[in-house]
């Protein structure tokens, strides 16, 4: 299957480590050298709509991807601690010790 670099933008990221939802592609990194796609990149979600900024961008290296299909792209990547996502409940819990 042929892909487009303009067609891999906007497809959407799922970790099928927990099958959560990261985002979608918007950028990509080539090595120029050896003129290979070396990652790809999603941008960080904005924060309190877009007025306190945005979260660090998740590169995710192209040997953690899995497939790519015409909608999405499987990754099997370890997220950040700050980015797996935790109900409010259950980190004020935790923040409080119980």
């Amino acid at each position: 299957m042929n892909c487009r670099i303009a067609e891999l933008r906007n497809k959407e990221v799922i970790n099928v480590r927990d099958g959560g939802r990261i985002g979608f592609i918007s950028d990509v990194e080539l090595d120029t050298v050896s003129a290979r796609l070396t990652a790809v990149v999603v941008y960080g979600r904005f924060r309190l709509l877009g007025l306190l900024g945005r979260e660090p961008d998740l590169v995710i290296p192209w040997q953690e991807i899995t497939l790519i299909g015409g909608d999405t792209v499987l990754v099997d990547y370890e997220l950040p601690p700050a980015k797996r996502k935790e109900g409010f409940w259950s980190a004020l819990w935790t923040k409080l010790g119980f």
